[in-house]
């Protein structure tokens, strides 16, 4: 039994978030029904190669998003058929709805509406700003809203000399339909207790801050300086080497000194100086080329692993398919339908293989199932809503570091949990150590604003369980939780006797989420795995930057996009656990996330031998889309101020023409279609760069936005808190902390429609602040807490570097 046979969810939406939402719940066993109207899903005749697809065939991208789902046709025009629908919801357990679709768009299918009419229902629904706030109707794309989010900025993404680039492969929409899903399953958990369900108001605004900047609000505030000043690519980042590229990075201070001997220059070690990816690294740039220009791609990597430098092949989709790891691991599958090649889903549940996907549904497949044997209403009783948050009593032990596991362990806190973040004295969370905080100043450890964000709403204990007492703690403690969350390489809990086994032993219907780098098993299980390696590993980086350079890596989505889809997984094991007893090993490795979400360009090479290549800031779908300079002068006193234009309808090119004054140049009957604007793009770019190089930001965004055109302004990431759409929805809120200053949190990207009305309770916990509370609810005595601090074992302060 799959963990959501028996779950209904009507699919309203359009376009790759909603597809991938609801694809991550029909692979999961829920019974998707798909609602088009006459003329079908756009994604039907969509190929981002611009592939010519056969008359009564489907995209392979909507064959891939499609597996497993129904298909019914409704016209909205049609009473008859809006009544149809609406028997439907009677009868569903949830919606996911977007704009796009002329069914989703009739009055009596918009979000609220149907809140109204079916309240047992948990509608999902995405939209660019969300549905509330001064934005709520403002045109956007995927590219313009990376521009908002700051984005594409970044950590200082791009070649200062040039403009800055988009993270391509249009991730935005991926990481929306995740975190749709994930908002779908935490308000199925509340649904369960009350019986009534909720509206789930996304905004993809949102999951981009969260998935491509770095908490840039609050470490400026906190520190009143940024992470990574200036733009700046990674060094060596993607290589050229002999034979091909390859990719090798230098994340830590000790990375970089192993490189420098490695290519043969210990003299540029500078123990003394601070490191920085983009500065002493990028100096010696042009010293460090050569020596790659001379090696194999092979000889690279064998070096970099013996120097344990992160270092990957560089992946796309033609390649990607036959490297050896994912062949051993079996990551990717034939189409049910069509035989191209497509991920296997983004993490394994158990021990048992998932079940094989369903063909993707022809238009209207199902219509005559569904209209001739109407399926009965859903009978259900509200009941006590007074449970504030979907996984309020759920126990988390919380073993993970840096990035990609507190992040899924956060949105459990955020959602109610009493998630226990372990570390230890000798080995504090990583993200306590990287905000350049000198080790002079008083509780150096607690003043980094990413572990604060990060950790809000956690407990702290410090447990060193390499020492058989620690072991013994630790054994207790798991006792004590429901489910066990770990991102180490798989050989650090091996080396232990941690293994499933040994959890299930010590507690039966515990789940364990390991989120290992590169999977449990293949030739590459114990390769280091930071961001930018997985982004180089799984496909993200190779669409990403300018086509006259090598890609420039995102450096960002690999870690959030990990915890995403863990959260996921975790979610579905839980509803396992709700509806069997049982406990379960959950494997949500990095690398398996981030080929779901870059799955178009793997596709795009299987169905129709295209491969896709960055293209700067241009994309597949809208045409004119770039990047242009404006007349600003920026927050530093340069001339690095950007809007994003896209383009994406007929309609819109009409509307910027107007808006522009319908200039001569803009009335080529050629520049009428999306293909002759693609044709044509130079010469837009020309004459949009002169127009808007001529006017502020502000006025630009006025101007198209009025005229009904998407655009946006390419903010700095550390000053998106000031965007009205996101004070008017609260995104941020305000956290005290009892070393660091009072300042603002990101918080989750969707609003429920029953609460909370906040969503940070308390501060990041101080290192081992919850040792007492914690041990003492084990059992253990003041004495034996007190021996365990003496010992080493746990402690309220790192090891080393203590301070004052």
């Amino acid at each position: 039994m799959e963990p959501l046979d028996g779950y209904v969810v009507v699919d309203f939406s359009s376009g790759i978030a909603g597809a991938y939402c609801t694809k991550l719940l029909a692979d999961a066993g829920a019974e998707v029904v798909k609602v088009e109207a006459p003329e079908g899903d756009r994604l039907r005749s969509w190929s981002a190669s611009h592939a010519e697809i056969p008359s009564g065939s489907d995209g392979a991208l909507f064959g891939f998003l499609s597996c497993s789902k129904h298909s019914v046709v409704a016209d909205p025009n049609d009473a008859g058929e809006i009544d149809f629908v609406d028997r439907l919801l009677e009868w569903a357990d949830a919606v996911v709805w977007s704009r796009g679709s002329r069914v989703a768009e009739h009055p009596s299918f918009t979000p609220e509406a149907i809140r109204h009419r079916h309240p047992h229902l948990t509608v999902t629904s995405i939209t660019p700003f969300g549905l509330h706030g001064p934005w709520q109707d403002r045109p956007a794309t995927e590219f313009t809203l990376q521009a908002w989010s700051g984005g594409i900025i970044g950590l200082g993404r791009g070649a200062p000399d040039r403009a800055p680039v988009h993270v391509g492969g249009r991730i935005g929409e991926w990481v929306a339909g995740a975190y749709a899903a994930a908002g779908t399953l935490a308000s199925r958990a509340r649904t369960l207790d009350t019986g009534v369900g909720a509206l789930v108001d996304l905004s993809m605004l949102e999951t981009q801050i969260l998935s491509l900047t770095y908490y840039s609000v609050t470490f400026f505030e906190a520190l009143g300086r940024l992470m990574r000043p200036g733009r700046g690519l990674m060094v060596p980042g993607v290589a050229s080497a002999k034979d091909g590229m390859v990719a090798v990075g230098c994340g830590t201070a000790q990375q970089w000194f192993d490189l420098c001997a490695m290519v043969g220059h210990p003299e540029w070690i500078d123990e003394s100086a601070p490191f920085s990816i983009s500065g002493r690294a990028g100096d010696l740039a042009s010293e460090i080329a050569p020596w790659f220009a001379d090696h194999t791609v092979e000889e690279i990597r064998e070096l970099a692993t013996a120097f344990r430098i992160p270092n990957s092949l560089v992946a796309n989709g033609e390649n990607i398919a036959e490297m050896e790891h994912y062949r051993a691991r079996g990551s990717f599958v034939a189409n049910p339908r069509d035989s191209y090649i497509q991920p296997a889903p983004p993490y394994r549940l158990g021990s048992e293989p998932p079940r094989a996907p369903r063909p993707a549904p022809r238009l209207d497949e199902h219509g005559e199932r569904y209209s001739t044997t109407p399926p009965a209403a859903r009978q259900t009783t509200a009941t006590d809503t007074a449970k504030a948050l979907p996984f309020n009593g759920l126990r988390v032990l919380d073993m993970t570091a840096f990035w990609a596991g507190p992040s899924c362990t956060h949105l459990l806190a955020m959602l109610g949990a009493e998630v226990i973040h372990v570390e230890s004295t000798t080995r504090p969370d990583g993200t306590r150590l990287i905000a350049g905080v000198p080790l002079s100043e008083e509780q150096w450890w607690e003043r980094s604003p990413i572990f604060s964000s990060l950790n809000t709403n956690k407990k702290s204990v410090t447990l060193d369980f390499r020492s058989e007492r620690g072991l013994e703690v630790l054994h207790r403690l798991i006792q004590s939780c429901d489910v066990i969350v770990e991102n180490y390489t798989p050989r650090v809990l091996e080396q232990i006797g941690l293994d499933y086994e040994k959890v299930r032993a010590l507690r039966p219907d515990a789940i364990m989420l390991r989120m290992p780098g590169f999977g449990l098993d293949g030739p590459w299980r114990d390769n280091p795995a930071f961001a930018y390696i997985i982004e180089d590993a799984s496909g993200l980086t190779w669409l990403t930057g300018h086509p006259d350079q090598n890609p420039v890596e995102p450096f960002s989505i690999g870690d959030p996009n990990a915890g995403l889809h863990a959260l996921n997984a975790l979610l579905l094991a839980l509803e396992h656990r709700r509806r069997t007893g049982d406990g379960m090993l959950v494997e949500a490795a990095m690398v398996d996330a981030a080929m779901n979400v870059a799955a178009e360009q793997v596709i795009e090479h299987s169905a129709y031998g295209q491969l896709l290549v960055r293209d700067g800031n241009r994309g597949p779908e809208a045409a004119p889309q770039n990047l242009y300079r404006t007349a600003d002068t920026d927050e530093y006193g340069g001339n690095d101020s950007w809007v994003a234009v896209a383009v994406a309808s007929d309609e819109q090119w009409s509307a910027l023409c107007d808006a522009l004054g319908r200039p001569d140049w803009a009335m080529e009957l050629a520049l009428s279609t999306a293909s002759g604007r693609r044709e044509q793009h130079d010469l837009i770019d020309k004459n949009l760069a002169a127009w808007c190089g001529q006017r502020s930001a502000g006025e630009i965004v006025q101007i198209l936005w009025d005229a009904g055109v998407p655009v946006g302004k390419v903010m700095q990431p550390h000053r998106v808190a000031e965007l009205p759409q996101l004070e008017s929805r609260g995104f941020y809120e305000y956290v005290e902390h009892p070393v660091n200053p009072t300042v603002r949190h990101s918080t989750v990207p969707f609003t429920l429609s029953d609460g909370p009305e906040r969503w940070h309770t308390r501060h990041a916990p101080l290192l081992g602040e919850h040792n007492q509370e914690v041990l003492a609810g084990l059992g253990l005595t003041a004495s034996e807490i007190a021996a365990l601090e003496d010992d080493g074992v746990i402690g309220r302060a790192p090891a080393m570097g203590r301070g004052k």
